[in-house]
């Protein structure tokens, strides 16, 4: 299973965003490629930032989930988005791709660190998690894009 903390996987990670342009087509779903890249932000933005949550997990929910970050198996198409990372308005292309690549950046750079904030939905996570997590979440959304 891949990791955003390989660093191979990383570098692949890099090049998959490289290829994106502002007339990328999304192959399902709703969101523009300028959405997905803000999107895309979020949870890394969960895992690295002194951001705490007060939501509480559902234990049924965090199991399923959790299983599914140990499968090569790619997330399904149309997965539904909390509403809190939807994209309410268009988003700047250029600004959103240099976010995000800063964040997967310091994601990387992070990769040694110990104390990981929980997700809010999925509970607490170890830092193999976090980076099974991220790779997945991206990967999703880079093949929703075409690369």
């Amino acid at each position: 299973m891949k990791s955003i903390f390989d660093e191979k996987t990383y570098q692949e990670v890099l090049k998959r965003l490289e290829r994106l342009t502002p007339d990328s087509e999304r192959q399902w779903g709703k969101m523009s490629v300028a959405q997905m890249l803000w999107h895309c932000q979020m949870p890394i933005r969960l895992a690295i930032k002194n951001k705490k949550s007060n939501k509480k997990s559902n234990p049924l929910i965090r199991l399923l989930f959790k299983k599914s970050l140990y499968s090569d198996k790619p997330w399904r198409k149309n997965l539904p988005t909390i509403p809190v990372a939807k994209a309410r308005e268009e988003k700047d292309f250029k600004q959103e791709m240099n976010t995000l690549r800063e964040m997967v950046e310091e994601l990387h750079r992070l990769k040694e660190r110990t104390n990981w904030n929980p997700h809010p939905i999925f509970g607490e996570f170890t830092p193999e998690q976090w980076g099974k997590l991220e790779y997945k979440h991206l990967d999703h959304h880079l093949r929703q894009f075409g690369v």
